[in-house]
């Protein structure tokens, strides 16, 4: 069993930046690839951006140059640095971790972003 642990989330004004860090612990073998998805209310999860073990990136529909992820092999541990924050933005943010074929998915227990004056 993995289990995924995130921080950082919180209130942040438009245009402001915040950064997740999401850790990683137990059997990690299988495991290919790390980030974050989010969820709007009402909406299902929807993907931000991932990042495999060889390094390569996915992003979701958001604009590449707002949302870095960046890895820490040795930690287990991903980090999401988002900038220039919009209240469009605002949703729960979850950490997950999957398999290469993507049979397996492990979730973190989500961690609010709200981008607000």
């Amino acid at each position: 069993q993995v289990h995924l642990v995130e921080s950082g989330g919180g209130l942040v004004q438009p245009g402001g930046s915040l950064t997740l860090s999401c850790t990683a612990s137990g059997d990690m073998t299988n495991i290919y690839a790390m980030g974050w998805y989010r969820q709007f209310p009402g909406k299902t999860r929807e993907l931000v951006v991932q990042i495999s073990l060889t390094g390569d990136i996915t992003y979701g529909n958001v604009l590449k140059g707002r949302f870095t992820i960046s890895k820490t092999n040795a930690k287990n541990t991903v980090n999401l640095q988002m900038t220039s924050l919009e209240p469009e933005d605002a949703a729960i943010y979850y950490c997950h971790a999957r398999d290469e074929i993507g049979k397996v998915w492990h979730w973190g227990q989500g961690t609010q972003v709200t981008v607000s004056s």
